[in-house]
């Protein structure tokens, strides 16, 4: 038996289990990451997030990111603020900006005054082989066949694939049926994150993700980015954009191509524990 300790965290809904890999040895196995998530066996979260140690100059940690299938993926917007929190909390570093590498790169939140936690979340790509993503040239939006139908829709990278599509009404959009089929569809090579989204001015949308690997959650920080950058390159919003989504609501700000999207939200303590392997 291995005894690991644990916390429970949340960013809008979007629930972790964080563990400390720093002061404590534990491998993280798909096995293991699918017991911690299960909410009836385990602990119960939609991401595992692993804090390691860096070794690399001027970068503070490595993070590492299970999805509830037990399916590692590259990044993860609302685990970086819960990182971010957790390492300051555990006093495992007394910086409040720190550099993160993740398997897609270097990210940088910083912890607020207020508690909330800001995140540089680098730079957009819409380049279908950086995405990855199936088509002959990059282009603003794409016609994607589903079963149900032909949906109009923006692909692009948040440091992971995301599908965006632009709807009526977030409350009716076909999450349940069409989100797995956007999420597993054949021109993601690697699978995708599956947003709808509602404009309701140029400065707020509505937003509900499917995120591949763990199903619709109440939030998805990467999904806010990619559904705010993919609504300013459609003209339909400022460089400023309210996100609402059922777990509460993120700031996203975005000055165009080449440019990092700013990701600003809650990240909340729950409990910490420890479990029986």
């Amino acid at each position: 038996m291995t005894t690991l300790r644990f916390s429970k965290m949340q960013g809008l809904g979007n629930d972790f289990v964080v563990i400390d890999g720093i002061r404590q040895r534990f491998e993280l196995t798909p096995e293991r990451a699918r017991f911690l998530a299960d909410r009836h066996f385990g602990v119960g979260c939609d991401q595992v997030l692993l804090v390691e140690a860096s070794a690399q100059a001027g970068v503070d940690f490595c993070y590492r990111i299970f999805n509830a299938d037990g399916g590692e993926v590259e990044q993860c917007g609302n685990g970086a603020r819960c990182f971010a929190r957790f390492v300051y909390d555990a006093e495992l570093t007394d910086k409040r900006e720190i550099r993160v590498r993740t398997a897609k790169g270097i990210i940088t939140p910083r912890l607020e005054a207020d508690g909330q936690v800001t995140v540089d979340m680098g730079a957009p790509s819409f380049a279908p082989a950086e995405i990855p993503f199936l088509a002959d040239a990059e282009a603003l939006t794409y016609p994607l066949a589903l079963a149900e139908a032909t949906r109009t829709v923006s692909a692009l990278s948040m440091g992971n694939p995301h599908v965006v599509q632009v709807v009526a009404d977030v409350d009716a959009a076909p999450v349940a049926t069409e989100g797995p089929s956007l999420a597993t569809h054949p021109r993601f090579p690697q699978g995708a994150n599956a947003g709808f989204l509602a404009v309701q001015d140029r400065g707020h949308i509505r937003l509900r993700v499917f995120e591949r690997g763990a199903g619709e959650t109440l939030a998805c920080g990467t999904g806010a980015c990619a559904a705010a950058v993919a609504g300013i390159r459609l003209g339909l919003l400022d460089e400023t954009v309210e996100v609402s989504t059922r777990g509460g609501c993120l700031a996203i700000r975005w000055e165009g191509a080449g440019r990092p999207v700013w990701m600003t939200g809650p990240a909340v303590p729950v409990f910490s524990g420890e479990i029986e392997l």
